[in-house]
């Protein structure tokens, strides 16, 4: 299948794209080797095949939900750039 300048104009229109005119060579070159790559795939056989809803079977393991300490409040505070003995201390944002 080939696209003329016209098809072209209307799949932009359609896509609400506007295409320069010295795009509009490229973008038919690549449609037409998109398409070209279509009907190839349109040739091969698929008889007995059938429709995937995912490309694998596996299904998700979901890890238990148990909390757990994993930092001391001492390695937890190391970092902070503001603290006190016990906290993080962060700007105030309500006024």
């Amino acid at each position: 299948m080939k696209i003329d300048q016209e098809s072209l104009k209307k799949i932009a229109n359609l896509a609400r794209l506007e295409i320069k005119p010295e795009e509009e060579s490229a973008i038919l070159a690549s449609m037409d080797s998109v398409l070209t790559w279509m009907e190839q795939l349109n040739q091969v056989n698929t008889d007995g095949v059938e429709p995937l809803t995912h490309m694998m079977d596996e299904v998700n393991n979901w890890r238990e939900d148990v909390s757990v300490n994993s930092l001391s409040r001492e390695e937890a505070l190391s970092n902070a750039p503001s603290k006190n003995s016990t906290h993080i201390m962060v700007p105030k944002v309500i006024e």
